[in-house]
């Protein structure tokens, strides 16, 4: 029963916070925006032996490029996998992937990118979505968010979305 902590968007920044919001968690998955490769190195000095599943995304550098994909699919606990950065959502996913998605659905397709934290069962996928929103400081989300869930025998089970307080520069209103 593996316990996942997701995350998005980090920009470069990594609350520290997570070092303790993870801890009962087992791997590590970061859905893309890492901006800088200090933040999965951050990661893997805070988890030792945890595995971290990463996937750049639009903001990502040359380095972050050559060490982790733009995808990743992947089965765990009888959960197939799929996560990329840009996406889209339920039913207007991004015309980039959306026959891969209606071809080969997975059981949770996972991105990042609109800095939303949304999670919503695709009835006509027969998938479930999750978007962890942003954690970082930079974009325009009001407030960072993570999720963490368990996996086990197929299933997801005790979904929770971790509020890290609000971005940097976010005021009510804005």
């Amino acid at each position: 029963m593996p316990r996942i902590g997701l995350l998005s968007d980090t920009h470069g920044w990594l609350d520290p916070r997570l070092r303790e919001h993870f801890a009962t968690c087992d791997e590590i998955w970061h859905a893309g925006d890492i901006g800088s490769l200090a933040v999965t190195d951050e990661l893997q000095q805070w988890f030792p032996g945890k595995p971290l599943r990463a996937i750049v995304g639009n903001i990502d550098d040359a380095a972050a490029r050559r060490v982790f994909p733009e995808d990743l699919r992947f089965e765990l606990d009888g959960v197939r996998v799929w996560i990329t950065h840009i996406g889209g959502r339920p039913p207007r996913y991004d015309r980039s992937i959306a026959e891969a998605l209606r071809k080969d659905p997975p059981t949770l397709f996972i991105c990042g990118h609109s800095h939303i934290c949304l999670v919503q069962f695709d009835k006509a996928l027969n998938m479930l979505y999750m978007n962890p929103g942003a954690c970082g400081r930079h974009g325009w989300h009001q407030v960072r968010t993570v999720l963490r869930f368990t996996i086990a025998d197929g299933q997801l089970k005790d979904l929770e979305v971790v509020e890290l307080g609000k971005r940097a520069g976010a005021v009510a209103g804005d």
